[in-house]
């Protein structure tokens, strides 16, 4: 997970893609997995092609196991 990295109490990566649709598309992905895990990222979709995830188990305050799972989730879909 070299692409993520700790901001504060949460997981951050940042993702560029070639157009808008093709970064809607991953948003989309993403939240199919974190539907399925029942873990849900911050999504910011900025620019016309960057996707910024951000992680955290909120109800801890800090970055948990499934933090790191759905991270390895996620990057499987990149």
């Amino acid at each position: 997970m070299s692409d993520w990295r700790e901001e504060g109490t949460a997981l951050v990566r940042d993702f560029e893609f070639g157009n808008f649709a093709d970064a809607l598309a991953f948003v989309n992905r993403v939240a199919e997995e974190a539907e399925e895990v029942n873990h849900h990222p911050d999504i910011l979709i900025h620019g016309w092609n960057q996707v910024r995830l951000t992680l955290s188990t909120h109800s801890e305050g800090r970055v948990t196991d499934a933090d790191h799972s759905l991270a390895g989730r996620i990057d499987g879909l990149a």
